[in-house]
């Protein structure tokens, strides 16, 4: 699965660790038709690769991803329409870029350096983790240009509390990677030496897991967190009995018993 294309690179190491590097240095790695083409397929290709346990997003140049091509955007207005099926064609493609991140069944954690803007950022808050170097920086910026980051606030809002993630929406300020670590867009702020080295130690950690496990608990994350409180204990107490059931979860609680290592059958 070892490929390369000219604004997304693909790596699978052995341990089953894939690193997707966003590579369209020129445009700032920004989500332009074509990148979110390659995005959606490489996601939706990892999700059903067995070797694939655990995904890294990183991105090559100063910019993580500075959001939509906005010159791809603003030629959209030449339509007759003054581009509005073209535009509500890429947010659509765009929101099904994100929710395939959330759906995907491999944990994915975002290593972050440079700028992550506007839809930038709202990439970096859909992936289930995220480190960023001591020097990236975050924003939502719309609101400089006349364009309320709506759907960045989609992911934003689901991470950072109310007032918080209001406040990046309502002024569009840069955000430091230690503020984006204290108002949880981010997991933790390292230096730009040590970054890959954290991002490859967490993602190896969790590569040792049961791939089943982690799928399990991962959509169950996501889909109680939309349930009133009583539905959702009635969902995850299902999740729970039907994990208990399954093999990896005897194999793991016989290990712990019999002070060894699981090996784990991913079922």
């Amino acid at each position: 699965m070892k490929s390369e294309t000219v604004i997304l690179l693909r790596d699978l190491s052995q341990d089953g660790i894939l690193r997707l590097t966003l590579n369209d240095v020129g445009r700032r790695n920004a989500l332009s038709e074509a990148m979110l083409t390659e995005l959606g397929a490489a996601f939706a290709e990892a999700g059903n690769d067995s070797a694939v346990r655990v995904i890294v997003l990183a991105a090559n140049g100063p910019a993580f991803c500075a959001g939509h091509d906005l010159k791809e955007m603003t030629a959209g207005r030449a339509a007759p329409d003054g581009g509005r099926v073209y535009f509500t064609k890429i947010m659509a493609q765009c929101s099904g870029v994100m929710q395939g991140i959330v759906n995907c069944p491999k944990p994915v954690i975002a290593e972050v350096t440079g700028i992550a803007t506007a839809a930038g950022c709202q990439l970096v808050a859909s992936c289930d983790l995220a480190v960023a170097a001591e020097t990236a920086k975050f924003s939502t910026p719309g609101v400089h240009i006349g364009l309320f980051c709506s759907t960045p606030m989609v992911a934003l809002s689901r991470n950072a509390a109310n007032k918080h993630a209001m406040e990046m929406l309502l002024t569009g300020d840069i955000t430091s990677a230690a503020r984006a670590a204290e108002i949880g867009v981010v997991n933790y702020a390292v230096s730009e030496e040590a970054l890959t080295g954290a991002v490859t130690e967490m993602a190896q950690k969790i590569a040792s897991k049961s791939s089943m496990t982690l799928a399990t608990g991962k959509r169950a994350f996501y889909s109680q967190r939309e349930m009133p409180l009583a539905e959702a204990y009635d969902y995850a107490s299902q999740i729970m009995v039907d994990n208990m059931l399954a093999h990896d979860a005897k194999e793991g609680i016989g290990a712990f018993f019999e002070k060894r290592s699981p090996k784990w059958q991913d079922r």
